[in-house]
């Protein structure tokens, strides 16, 4: 464990030890989160090994260790000593309330003599160390020179954090160590772990063996994404593993040393299908159970009604809360199905018996007693905004995973929020629309969105926004299959999180950020951190203009940069057109772009669109109902010369919750009309169904349709294509009529809730 210990930390001094220290255009370094206040002086101070690190509080002490140990690695080391009267060639600590006034807050003066560092509390000086570790580069190989300053700094949030979930996929514990380093690099300070779910249960509790030799292990794993459903495709090998408490024990120290309090999680009472795999009278049916192998949601959770249910979690939990001294234990609460308490005879003893009105009260009786244990044993709990369902327990911490409106509400009730929306903070998203992109959850997060989300919303009133104490990225591994995948999928976007947490709103600028973290990509590559660089890649805008033609226009926040494309689908290169305003489309075309530097060099990807050009191209269009917010591109998106595609993330899809798909396009003149042709999108999995019906209609004057066509069967699963051949007829409107699932039956995914119906380009022709 020492061995891997100074890996990392060698690792980690090397880079921000080099030469090629990143640097703004200023001559400075790049620093990030962005501080409260920089000032460079022009100084510089040279860190030798003459060099005294002064710690005059004793409760410093471990906090001088670990700066000393970064430096030590690089083979300098300096005398830590406990000295009252000032001296030249020395790193001193401090501690001052009345000098530094925000929590967590320092300030760090380098001038050509010394480097002072002075911290609110422990946690502020550790913060200096953090931003030190960025200003200074190594010129020679005996010392290390730090660019002089003077830097006052505070976080904005009291709550930065980042989760990490093994139990989908398990990673060793020298991959923990330095998804923790990265954190605090970052200046986060809190790491939630999710060790347990349906498909893996990862923490070692010596009361109950089974959960290491079964709930610890699956069958085998999905292969894919899950939308091959139902068709799963498995590996066929036996998956698992788990973290004995003596390495948890371990790496909580570990990050106590560098202020990340670790907060694990212990789902309950849903996402338990591995627990009841090992334990089965703990479910409503007594099983059998299986650990899950493919994600999702599932009937069997733990038995609201049955008493030893308690005692085991209970048990559980004393565990648990001896290996982690954080003051929250995350119960989960979320995505728990009803479908067994319905039907349970103990449940529904327990409803009648605690006066319960339905199911969603007996879920809020079970946080409740959970937390009601937790509490007496001096900890809070934190959940999932489902906890509000049935009643919100008196001390419960809420995240709000749903979009906002549980943390809206939560705060409402006084209580603590942690924002963590999926469609801004959640990593496991596709972080690019390229095609080349590694498999991901379905939906797009590009590093903008994240960098851009802001936890305290406008429709919040003063007084409840107190209670939004803070904002988590989540990064979920059913498609985190590698060390390296997580890093891919996680960084630069937690970078971008750490900006948002620590820094306040008026300091945030997109470009600003930009520059400051290409400048660190260099530190990244030295760390051996598989960073995506998808945020420079190119985008478009399309828009249709006169005599159905689309004007494409092409962007990227690359600086300096030239794009180079073609539209006849064949490789761009630096002898194809530069683009210097919009590419014209008058026909069915294949744009494709690449980016180049100012040396000339290709810039990621490759850029490629098919751009559709029909007689509906930029016609008005009605819609008799709304779209559904998360699939609304408007109406214009039914007639822009782009379809959709299997990952319903690039913004083509029109959605409609419930409702019918009605649409009259206005072709503005009489033409003949031949063919009418659309995509629907049939994931049942996502809620997604493809209409029961779909009828097209023609008219001349926007009063008498005539009917030309029908379809009732979608029998894929995935893009359903309709090309709908009619006898030639002139027409000046175009009606589309696709009927909704409406309600989603029994036994299906999201039963009870609307479906979703998803259309994308409708090309006539």
């Amino acid at each position: 464990m020492a061995a891997i210990k100074y890996i990392l930390l060698v690792t980690l001094v090397v880079l921000f030890s080099s030469k090629g220290h990143a640097q703004t255009n200023a001559g400075f370094p790049a620093i990030i989160p962005l501080p409260a206040e920089v000032k460079p002086t022009g100084n510089v101070f040279h860190i030798t090994p003459a060099t005294v690190i002064i710690c005059r509080d004793t409760m410093l002490t471990k906090t001088a260790g670990l700066l000393n140990l970064y430096l030590e690695a690089n083979g300098i080391k300096p005398l830590v000593v406990k000295r009252a009267t000032a001296v030249t060639n020395c790193i001193e600590f401090k501690i001052d309330t009345v000098a530094v006034t925000n929590a967590e807050g320092y300030s760090i003066t380098v001038d050509n003599n010394d480097i002072r560092l002075t911290g609110r509390d422990a946690g502020g000086i550790i913060y200096a160390i953090e931003t030190l570790r960025q200003l200074w580069y190594r010129v020679d190989v005996h010392s290390l020179t730090v660019a002089g300053c003077v830097i006052n700094d505070h976080p904005r949030f009291a709550y930065r954090g980042m989760g990490l979930d093994v139990s989908r996929h398990l990673f060793p514990v020298s991959f923990i160590k330095k998804y923790i380093d990265l954190l605090a690099l970052y200046k986060f300070n809190t790491f939630r772990w999710h060790l347990t779910d349906d498909q893996g249960w990862r923490i070692e509790i010596k009361k109950y063996p089974k959960l290491q030799s079964i709930a610890a292990w699956r069958d085998e794993t999905l292969i894919g994404h899950k939308k091959e459903l139902p068709q799963h495709l498995f590996d066929g090998k036996r998956y698992g593993g788990y973290y004995t408490q003596e390495a948890i024990k371990d790496i909580v120290q570990y990050a106590l040393q560098r202020n990340i309090t670790i907060i694990p999680e212990i789902e309950m009472p849903g996402h338990a299908q591995a627990a009841l795999a090992a334990y089965p009278q703990l479910g409503c049916t007594g099983g059998p159970y299986k650990t899950a192998t493919f994600w999702g949601v599932f009937d069997d959770v733990f038995c609201a009604g049955n008493d030893s249910t308690f005692t085991f979690l209970q048990n559980v939990l004393d565990e648990v809360m001896e290996l982690f001294p954080s003051k929250y234990i995350h119960i989960g609460g979320d995505e728990c199905p009803t479908t067994r308490w319905k039907v349970c005879s103990k449940c529904q003893q327990r409803i009648t018996a605690m006066h319960l009105k339905d199911e969603h009260e007996l879920q809020s009786y079970f946080i409740q007693r959970i937390e009601k244990y937790i509490n007496s044993k001096g900890k809070n709990i934190i959940g999932w905004d489902e906890i509000l369902e049935g009643g919100l327990a008196p001390n419960a911490t809420v995240m709000s995973w749903r979009g906002e409106e549980g943390g809206i509400a939560a705060a409402k009730q006084k209580h603590s929020v942690i924002m963590t929306p999926e469609s801004f903070l959640y990593f496991d998203y596709y972080q690019s629309l390229s095609p080349d992109e590694p498999l991901a959850a379905g939906n797009y997060t590009p590093l903008s969105k994240v960098y851009n989300y802001e936890p305290v919303l406008h429709k919040m009133d003063t007084a409840d926004s107190y209670f939004i104490k803070g904002v988590e990225g989540e990064g979920w591994s059913e498609y985190f299959t590698s060390e390296s995948k997580v890093e891919y999928m996680v960084f630069p976007r937690a970078i971008a999180l750490a900006e948002v947490a620590w820094s306040q709103p008026v300091q945030h600028n997109y470009n600003d950020f930009l520059e400051r973290l290409r400048l660190q990509l260099g530190l990244l590559k030295q760390l051996q951190v598989n960073y995506s660089n998808a945020f420079d890649e190119i985008g478009f805008t399309s828009l249709a203009i006169e005599k159905n033609i689309i004007a494409v226009d092409l962007q990227t926040s690359f600086p300096a940069a030239t794009i180079c494309f073609t539209t006849d689908d064949t490789k761009p290169s630096l002898h194809s057109n530069t683009y210097t305003s919009s590419v014209l489309l008058n026909k069915t075309s294949v744009l494709r772009a690449q980016l180049y530097d100012t040396n000339k060099k290709p810039v990621g990807r490759e850029f490629s669109q098919r751009f559709i050009v029909h007689k509906a191209i930029g016609k008005p269009v009605t819609l008799l109902n709304p779209a559904y917010e998360r699939f609304n591109p408007g109406a214009a998106g039914l007639v822009n010369g782009v379809e959709g595609n299997t990952r319903y993330n690039t913004g083509q899809w029109l959605g409609f919750g419930g409702n019918n798909m009605e649409a009259v396009i206005d072709l503005q003149s009489t033409q003949t009309v031949q063919s009418v042709a659309m995509n629907f999108l049939n994931y049942h999995w996502q809620r997604m169904w493809a209409p029961v019906s779909l009828d097209i209609y023609v008219s001349a004057d926007s009063m008498h349709f005539e009917k030309v066509f029908t379809q009732n069967k979608f029998p894929i699963n995935g893009i359903n294509t309709v090309k709908a051949s009619i006898q030639p007829v002139a027409a000046r409107y175009i009606k589309v009529i696709a009927v909704n699932k409406g309600i989603i039956p029994p036994g299906e995914y999201g039963e009870g809730h609307k479906a979703l119906l998803l259309v994308d380009e409708i090309i006539v022709h």
